[in-house]
């Protein structure tokens, strides 16, 4: 059917109401959304279906003035006004922001060809199919403004066909459907050349870089954003790609992420002048608990620290419990890729604690889970060295002890989830207790800066003991033994059991290294292999090495003092002989033989001789000379001559 008598110049709006500027009164009102459109019923009836439909329907009903209202029209009124113009020939434009929406529009109101050659719907999707799907902004513009009409076009497919478009566009060059929106601004031409003050240079960007779609999908909603992700899974995207596409979109509508991300993101990325588009409305809840589910089973040291920064989030927008165990679970399959202060997550409930230990404790345990998954596809080993797994294992016991450390100094951290925290690892992952003993340190320690008394004043000796049991102190080095023995803040009886293991561990090193020393040209041997490692454990082979030299300088030191006995016993000797000889020299007998031979007489004196010779030293000589003095005759004559 022709349009109406009259010429049509247009529309114009009074308030609610639409009006045609025909020389026609209107027949018909269509009312949509609250409001008015005073048409002609002709006009639509010969393009629109559904307008037929219902006019027929009408036909028994007596009116001078037929009205009827279309609820729940896609587009809502503005888009009907297009179909109106298109039902009266007036041109119409048909854009990437409308198209999907004017499709809808068209299929709803029965806009086929059957009802004229070349309508709307027709033309819609010739448009969609020749332009939308063959252009990388125009297919991003039109799924940002199918919002409003998202049931329809998911029935009518054209979702998923923009959706499959954009994935075979991703895995290709871009070049070739168009220029990425965000990526060079308003410096490049829609061909894909560089602009130069607005003249065509010819030269091509490069589209070498896997990441230049990121910025340009971020403007979808997290509904789209979510459905183009799973189209690009299942079309074989890498997924180190799909990763950074949810790290970026996530970091981007999160911004509580940037405070533990720093570094992560690079800044805004010019925008295209032309195609600015506003960041779609995102309810945050919402978005973490889908995204978490977007997020593949990925490792990397980067990815965790997103993983960990998205597990603080939740915690503070209170997600679901299966959103938190499964945020926990993927941070404990790559937990040695995770640094302290990432570890480090604040209680945002109404706990004491300043940290959430639960939460790392919970960490720990899915680790612990995952260990036989990681382990099952090389052959078990006893040997913890040589063990697959040991490597993240120890990492893991390093990094705990670290933690432990760190929130030791919370005075509202009770010894039973210390001791949770410790036991959470087992006993092997540990070659080395140092780290253990100082976060315990710490926890016994005395908070110098601020006040004298103990960080954990209430714990009794008992207690402190029971925490020091965890310490295995054959496995603490040197340095920690020695600072040990000395701490005043530890129970007596854990000093006394370290100074006993350091004994123990200084004699079976010194064994060792003998042994060593005893078989170093001999064939090796499973002993002197065992001895090795004992030999070279931790920090005491310098402690054997430092008592060989000095058991070699006490060797030289006694030789030197046996050198010495044996000068000073011949001095002692030769001092011995010349006090003999000077008493000899000076004794009264001496002078008696002297005065005889040049002819003096001296009268005897037995009280003083007697004195003397009973002062005298009982010496070989004496006694010899003691004999002939108890007789008279001729005992002179003997003594001179033994003189």
């Amino acid at each position: 059917m022709a349009p109406p008598a009259g010429k049509v110049s247009g529309f114009h709006r009074e308030g609610n109401d639409w009006f045609c500027t025909a020389s026609l009164p209107s027949d018909i009102t269509v009312v949509v959304e609250g409001v008015n459109f005073h048409i002609h019923k002709f006009p639509l009836i010969s393009k629109c279906g559904k307008m037929e439909k219902m006019f027929e329907e009408s036909q028994g009903i007596h009116e001078a003035k037929f009205t009827t209202s279309l609820e729940g029209f896609p587009g809502g009124p503005d888009i009907f006004l297009i179909a109106v113009k298109f039902c009266y020939g007036v041109r119409v434009e048909l854009t990437p922001r409308n198209l999907i929406m004017v499709y809808c529009a068209a299929d709803y109101l029965g806009m086929t060809d059957a009802y004229g050659e070349d309508n709307l719907l027709s033309k819609s999707e010739s448009f969609f199919h020749k332009t939308i799907l063959h252009n990388w902004k125009d297919c991003i513009l039109a799924l940002q403004s199918s919002d409003p009409v998202m049931p329809m076009a998911e029935k009518l497919q054209i979702i998923s066909k923009c959706l499959n478009a954009l994935s075979m566009m991703v895995s290709t060059d871009p070049s070739l459907f168009g220029w990425p929106m965000m990526m060079y601004g308003s410096l490049q031409s829609p061909g894909g050349s560089i602009l130069w003050n607005g003249i065509n240079t010819g030269a091509r960007i490069r589209s070498s870089e896997s990441d230049w779609w990121f910025e340009d999908i971020s403007y979808l909603n997290v509904l789209l954003f979510k459905k183009l992700i799973q189209t690009m899974q299942a079309r074989g995207i890498r997924s180190e790609n799909l990763a950074g596409a949810i790290m970026y979109y996530t970091r981007k509508y999160l911004p509580g992420l940037g405070r533990w991300q720093s570094g992560q993101q690079s800044g805004k990325t010019m925008t295209v002048a032309s195609f600015s588009l506003t960041p779609a409305a995102v309810d945050q809840r919402d978005l973490l608990e889908s995204i978490e589910k977007l997020l593949p089973e990925k490792k990397g040291k980067s990815f965790c620290r997103f993983l960990l920064g998205l597990l603080r989030v939740a915690l503070i927008l209170g997600v679901n419990q299966t959103c938190k165990e499964s945020l926990m679970r993927r941070i404990g399959m790559q937990l040695e890729l995770a640094t302290l202060d990432s570890l480090l997550i604040p209680t945002y409930s109404d706990s004491d604690t300043l940290y959430n230990t639960d939460c790392v404790e919970q960490i720990v345990q899915h680790f612990m889970s995952s260990e036989p998954k990681i382990t099952s596809f090389s052959p078990a080993s006893l040997d913890l060295e040589t063990s697959p797994s040991s490597g993240p294992l120890r990492k893991v016991a390093k990094l705990m002890d670290s933690y432990i450390a760190e929130v030791a100094s919370d005075v509202n951290l009770k010894p039973g989830k210390l001791r949770s925290l410790v036991e959470a690892l087992p006993e092997s992952s540990r070659s080395l207790h140092d780290g253990l003993y100082r976060a315990l340190d710490i926890y016994f320690k005395k908070d110098g800066t601020k006040r004298s008394d103990d960080a954990h004043p209430w714990l009794s000796e008992k207690e402190k003991e029971q925490l020091c049991n965890m310490i295995d102190y054959q496995k603490l080095s040197i340095d920690a033994c020695a600072h040990a023995s000395q701490n005043e803040r530890l129970p007596l009886r854990v000093v006394l059991q370290v100074l006993f293991f350091e004994q123990m561990q200084l004699r079976t090193a010194l064994a060792g290294c003998l042994h060593v020393l005893d078989t170093e040209n001999a064939p090796a041997t499973a002993s002197s292999d065992m001895a090795g490692q004992i030999v070279q454990r931790d920090g005491w082979v310098t402690v054997v090495r430092e008592n060989q030299v000095l058991k070699v300088d006490l060797e030289r030191m006694r030789s030197r003092v046996g050198e010495l006995e044996e000068e000073f016993n011949k001095m002692k000797q030769e001092m011995k002989k010349v006090s003999k000889t000077h008493s000899s020299l000076n004794s009264p007998r001496m002078v008696i033989a002297h005065a005889r031979r040049i002819g003096c007489k001296l009268l005897p004196r037995p009280s003083v001789s007697d004195a003397i010779e009973s002062t005298a030293p009982p010496t070989p000589r004496a006694s010899i000379e003691q004999r002939p003095s108890s007789h008279h005759s001729g005992g002179h004559r003997k003594t001179f001559s033994l003189f």
